[in-house]
């Protein structure tokens, strides 16, 4: 019989050591891969980016936390004989949420105990990596594997005199990472028991969970594993206290469209035992959802429900079901993310088909854009004219000329939301009069773009007849993953055979910002650059100053004028903070917090 070797006890670092590094790394000086261990100094990284400050403690607050939980109640009875076992030992219990946030805290020693509340890890407060940096909970959660950090492995400097060990603790039926267990010492007191007995505690913690758990959760997890294994699409399982699904969910479907369908089958099987719909999802795009009531352990028992999915093709209602969406070539156009896939696979049915349609969409989502890329797709010899209805021209000539003297196979009308009263009583009769020749002779393919609420306006009602199809178009910041394929397509635009290109780093700024502008703003940024940088690579240093930042809030005139400064100066360092706070002329705490203020994403050396 093969016996599994025991878990290797964790190697000490070295403090003084450690501590010189760790200085290193906070002044941006080079760090080797074997100079410190290597979920430390990812951790380091992370805590980097997230622009946690190194020399505080400053974390968010939860006054009102839920301690009615599974959790709790599985986990008071072990801890409580864990803490008698301890008492006296300058050793704490910590049991947080998924978060980080403690929920609650025990320790045998009173200056252990003290210290706690001085650096705030007390029930309450978050210890999520993104607000401490790197620390057991947070670590552990991060990283979704038992983690240890002891003494200047910690990130921030309050924390450097203790050790801790976190575990996160799995639901035992869903797989879902719920909370985590730490146990936190003085540093010179740490050793291999910490992390042993962190290990014991979490597994005892499962097997709580096991116990607490009823058998109707058990026959629900054992159906949705059955549906797993005869489906490799999109499988869902839920009753009022868990919800599960499989990577096809959690990847092809927006949390709104898997509450949209979660609350569908909810409502189908309160009133048969299965069923069989086609859904309309919140982002766009309809699925076929089959659902079934899972019985109980007991026959008057419903242990849940399990529903399986599968995405339509546009124009269909019922009929033949596609596979997920895959991605198609429109010239022009980029864009492999699910909510732009569904988006261009609707214009695109909506094109086979011969409907009109709306595209509905925030300014800049490149909603015209998309409809060229069918057009030229599906009919790349036609003729296409767009209208923009506020550009101030002759729009209404040059619609009559587009629609009845001398038709165009496909016309794209932009902001018709904006016309007035009177334009839009035109636009009406001359769609109308086009309709009319449908007989007679070929009618163009005619979308029209409209902002993301125009649909309710009464004023619109009317023209909206002639148009059978809404296709919601997706802002940036939900499909913000296609800037890898649309900042080479535009700087292929703009620098004009200059082989311009964006670096890595600046990249990963890029993709961070919400992008309220859409792709028009990242059109824009990238235009301001290539005037001033026709070839090359793309530095962070390129990019304007609000785009080296996490935006928390919105800042006034004054704290941007301290913000670009701020990040400027750290520009002019090579990111050296010690630098840019002697030539900002001011202290190194100061831009330590002002760092973590505007969260200001500091560039690597």
């Amino acid at each position: 019989m093969d016996i599994a070797p025991a878990p290797r006890a964790p190697v000490l670092p070295d403090d003084e050591g450690l501590a010189r590094i760790r200085v290193r790394f906070l002044t941006s000086e080079t760090v080797e891969a074997d100079q410190v261990r290597e979920a430390i100094l990812a951790s380091w990284w992370r805590s980097h980016e997230f622009g946690v400050p190194a020399d505080h403690i400053d974390l968010p607050y939860t006054a009102d936390q839920d301690l009615d939980t599974p959790l709790i109640h599985s986990a008071a009875p072990v801890l409580e004989r864990l803490g008698d076992q301890l008492q006296g030992q300058p050793i704490s219990l910590i049991l947080t949420d998924p978060t980080g946030v403690v929920l609650t805290q025990r320790t045998g020693d009173t200056d252990l105990h003290r210290h706690l509340e001085r650096v705030e890890l007390v029930p309450g407060f978050s210890y999520g990596e993104r607000f401490v940096g790197t620390n057991g909970i947070g670590t552990a959660l991060e990283d979704s594997r038992p983690t240890h950090v002891f003494g200047h492995e910690h990130y921030a400097e309050n924390l450097e005199n203790l050790a801790c060990a976190g575990v996160p603790i799995q639901h035992p039926i869903s797989g879902k990472t719920i909370g985590a267990i730490d146990l936190t010492c003085w540093r010179k007191d740490a050793g291999g028991l910490l992390v042993a007995l962190a290990r014991t505690t979490a597994e005892q913690l499962r097997q709580a969970l096991l116990t607490h758990s009823n058998l109707r959760e058990l026959v629900l997890f054992q159906a949705y594993l059955q549906t797993c294994r005869r489906t490799t699409g999109i499988v869902m399982a839920f009753n009022d206290d868990v919800v599960m699904m499989n990577d096809g969910a959690r990847q092809l479907l927006d949390p709104a469209d898997q509450s949209v369908l979660l609350g569908r089958a909810g409502h189908e099987l309160a009133e048969a035992r299965r069923a069989t719909v086609t859904v309309s999802l919140a982002s766009g795009g309809k699925v076929r959802l089959s659902c079934r009531r899972v019985p109980g352990h007991r026959d008057d028992e419903i242990a849940g429900g399990v529903l399986s999915v599968k995405l339509l093709d546009a124009d269909e209602e019922r009929g033949n079901v596609s596979l997920p969406m895959l991605p198609m070539f429109l010239p022009g156009v980029v864009g492999s993310a699910p909510p732009w896939l569904r988006s261009a696979h609707e214009v695109d049915a909506g094109y086979g088909s011969g409907d009109w349609l709306v595209l509905l969409g925030e300014p800049g989502t490149g909603r015209a854009t998309l409809a060229r890329g069918v057009h030229h797709r599906r009919n790349p010899t036609g003729r296409l004219h767009t209208i923009d209805a506020q550009a101030g021209t002759d729009w209404a000539g040059d619609l009559r000329a587009d629609l009845l003297d001398d038709p165009v196979d496909t016309l794209v009308l932009r902001h018709a939301d904006r016309l007035s009263q009177t334009e839009l009583t035109m636009l009406v009769a001359t769609l109308r009069e086009a309709r009319s020749r449908a007989e007679g002779g070929r009618v163009p393919w005619v979308t029209i773009t409209l902002g993301p609420d125009a649909e309710s306006r009464p004023e619109l009602t009317e023209l909206l007849t002639f148009f059978p199809r809404t296709v919601s178009v997706p802002p940036l910041r939900r499909h913000v993953e296609d800037l890898n394929e649309l900042v080479p397509l535009l700087l292929s635009k703009l620098s004009r055979g200059g082989h311009l290109t964006c670096s890595p780093a600046a990249m990963h700024l890029l993709l961070r910002s919400d992008w309220p502008g859409n792709t028009a703003q990242l059109y824009r940024v990238l235009k301001q650059i290539a005037k001033r940088r026709r070839t090359g690579v793309i530095q962070p240093s390129d990019l304007p100053a609000e785009y080296h930042t996490i935006a928390r809030r919105s800042l006034n005139r004054f704290e941007t004028v301290e913000r670009d400064a701020i990040v400027r100066g750290l520009e002019d360092a090579g990111g050296n903070k010690v630098r840019a706070a002697k030539l900002l002329g001011i202290s190194r705490a100061t831009i330590y917090r002002k760092i973590h203020e505007y969260g200001i994403v500091v560039p690597d050396r």
